[in-house]
C-alpha cells in the first residue's frame, strides 16, 4: 500500500491517492503516520491547505503521532502559502510533542517570516536555534540577508554576510543580488559596484536585471560616464542588455 501510495503522489495523482487510502480502511486496514505524511505532503505541493490541516487533525483523531516529517511538511506548506502564523502554530504543537525541529524546519520557518517581514520573530528563531546547538547554513543567512535588505535593514544583512565570511559560508548569487538591490535602493551606486566587483571575483555570473539596477543608480546621479562602461562590461562578456538597460 505505502509504495503505490508514494507512486501516486509523485506522480501528483491525488485522487488516486485518497482512493487508495479508502480502500485501505475498507479492507481494515488502518493508514499509519506514514501514509498519513505522504498524502498532507501531495495536499500541500497543490496548496490545499485547508484540506491538509484536516487530514492532520483525522489523523490525530485517529491516535496516531506525527513524526518530525510530517510537521516539517505542513509547516513548509503554510509558509509558502503565506499562512506563516498558522505555520507557527504547527510548530508550536511540535515542540508540545517533545519533538526538535532539525535546520529544515527552522530554515523554512524563518523563509515565512522573512517573506512576512517579521524579522524580530526570524532572529528570535536564529538565538533558538543557536541556544539547541543547531548553526545557521548558506540557506539561514541568504534569506535572512534578502529579508532584511527587502526591508530596508542593510546594517543587518550586512552582519550577516559578515558572519558567513567568518564560518567560511561562501555567499551565492541570490545573496549578492539581494544586497547590491538593497544598496542600489538606498542610492549607493558606487557600493554597489564594488559588490558586482567583488561576485564577479568569486566566479558568479550576475543577471542583467543586477547591471541594470546600478547603471540605473548611476545614470540617475549624472554618471553617466560609469553607467556605459559597466554596459560595454555586459556586451564584452556576452550579456545582450535589456530594453530596460
Amino acid at each position: 500500500f505505502q509504495t503505490l501510495m508514494n507512486g501516486y503522489i509523485k506522480l501528483g495523482d491525488l485522487d488516486e491517492g485518497f482512493r487508495l487510502k479508502n480502500a485501505m480502511q475498507a479492507s481494515g486496514v488502518q493508514p499509519d503516520v506514514y501514509t498519513y505524511s505522504v498524502l498532507i505532503n501531495g495536499l500541500c505541493k497543490e496548496s490545499k491547505m485547508d484540506d491538509a490541516n484536516e487530514l492532520f487533525d483525522e489523523m490525530l483523531d485517529n491516535g496516531l503521532v506525527p513524526n518530525g516529517v510530517t510537521f516539517t511538511t505542513l509547516i513548509d506548506g503554510h509558509c509558502k502559502n503565506g499562512r506563516v502564523d498558522l505555520a507557527m502554530e504547527i510548530y508550536k504543537q511540535m515542540l508540545s510533542q517533545s519533538l526538535s525541529p532539525d535546520l529544515i524546519t527552522y530554515n523554512t520557518l524563518i523563509y515565512g517570516l522573512c517573506k512576512k517581514g517579521d524579522l524580530k520573530q526570524a532572529q528570535d528563531l536564529i538565538d533558538e536555534m543557536s541556544m539547541k546547538g543547531l548553526k545557521p547554513d548558506k540557506i539561514t543567512y541568504t534569506t535572512l540577508i534578502d529579508g532584511n535588505c527587502k526591508e530596508g535593514d542593510l546594517e543587518t544583512a550586512f552582519e550577516y554576510r559578515k558572519r558567513m565570511i567568518k564560518e567560511n559560508i561562501r555567499l551565492d548569487d541570490v545573496a549578492y543580488t539581494a544586497l547590491i538591490s538593497g544598496l542600489c535602493q538606498e542610492g549607493r551606486s558606487v557600493d554597489a559596484e564594488k559588490m558586482l566587483r567583488e561576485m564577479l571575483s568569486v566566479g558568479l555570473k550576475p543577471e542583467i536585471g543586477t547591471y541594470t539596477m546600478i547603471i540605473n543608480e548611476f545614470c540617475k546621479k549624472g554618471d553617466v560616464w560609469t553607467g556605459s562602461k559597466l554596459l560595454k562590461e555586459m556586451q564584452r562578456d556576452g550579456y545582450m542588455p535589456s530594453v530596460v538597460t
